[in-house]
C-alpha cells in the first residue's frame, strides 16, 4: 500500500486493506464502532469484523459493553438492526401470510421449511397465534438447499393460488399440488443465510431479534408483551 493511501480516509484504507488481504470479501458497510479508533465492517460474511482505523488489526467476533451492571452484545445489536432492515424490506406479496382478525397486535417473520418437524408443530398452533393477535409472515428456508425436495414443495406453495391452504397441506406432511411460477423461494433462502439463519423455525421480530427454534403460542405472545385472551 502506498504512503499516500495511509493518509486517506479510514473507510477507504480499511476497504483497501481488506480487499488485498481477503480476496472475495464483499464489503457492505464500514462505520465507526462505539470504541474510539475502531470501525465495524459488515460484509457477505455473517460475522461482523472490528478493525483499527489504519486497517492493520482486526477481530472477527462480538464486542460486549459492560455498563450499569449489565452486559450488552454490541455486535448482536448491529446484526439485529441489519436483520430488521433486510427482513422488513421484503414485500408482503412475496410471503405466505397468516393474519389475525382485525388489526394485528404484533407481527413476526418465520423462516420455515415444510419438512421440518418443529415447523409443523408451530404451524399446528397458527390459529391460536392469530387468535392472540399475532400476524405470521412465513419466509422460505428449505434447509437442504435450492433444488432439494423441500425446495420444490415450497415453490409449489409459493406458486399456489391459495398459499395459506397449500402451506397447511405441506405442513401436514402431504405434497402440495405441483406448480411453478416466478417466485422468491431461493432469494428468501439466500436472505436467511445472509442474516444468520442456521435452522428452522427461526422467528425474527420486527426489531430484528432472532428467536431460534419452536416457541409455543402462549410463550410467543408473552415474549411480545401480549396478554393471553
Amino acid at each position: 500500500m502506498s504512503a499516500q493511501a495511509e493518509t486517506d480516509d479510514p473507510v477507504t484504507v480499511i476497504k483497501q486493506r481488506l480487499a488485498e488481504a481477503v480476496p472475495g470479501l464483499r464489503i457492505v458497510k464500514v462505520s465507526p464502532s462505539p470504541l474510539e479508533g475502531i470501525y465495524e465492517v459488515e460484509s457477505n460474511n455473517p460475522n461482523l469484523i472490528y478493525i483499527s482505523s489504519d486497517g492493520k488489526y482486526f477481530v472477527a467476533g462480538d464486542i460486549y459493553k459492560v455498563e450499569d451492571g449489565r452486559i450488552t452484545n454490541l455486535a448482536e445489536q448491529r446484526r439485529e438492526s441489519t436483520r430488521a432492515e433486510l427482513v422488513n424490506a421484503v414485500p408482503e406479496s412475496e410471503l405466505v401470510v397468516f393474519k389475525p382478525e382485525g388489526e394485528p397486535k404484533a407481527k413476526v417473520t418465520v423462516f420455515t421449511d415444510v419438512d421440518c418437524g418443529y415447523c409443523r408443530k408451530l404451524h399446528r398452533e397458527i390459529a391460536r397465534i392469530n387468535e392472540l393477535g399475532i400476524q405470521v409472515n412465513y419466509m422460505a428456508y428449505p434447509r437442504a438447499g435450492v433444488g432439494s425436495s423441500s425446495y420444490t414443495k415450497m415453490v409449489s406453495v409459493w406458486c399456489a393460488d391459495d398459499r395459506q391452504a397449500a402451506m397447511t397441506v405441506a405442513k401436514a406432511g402431504k405434497v402440495p399440488q405441483a406448480k411453478e411460477c416466478e417466485n422468491s423461494v431461493s432469494d428468501q433462502y439466500e436472505l436467511g443465510n445472509k442474516i444468520g439463519i442456521t435452522g428452522t423455525p427461526a422467528i425474527v421480530l420486527d426489531d430484528g431479534r432472532l428467536i431460534p427454534g419452536y416457541v409455543p403460542a402462549e410463550s410467543l405472545a408473552k415474549g411480545l408483551g401480549l396478554a393471553a385472551n
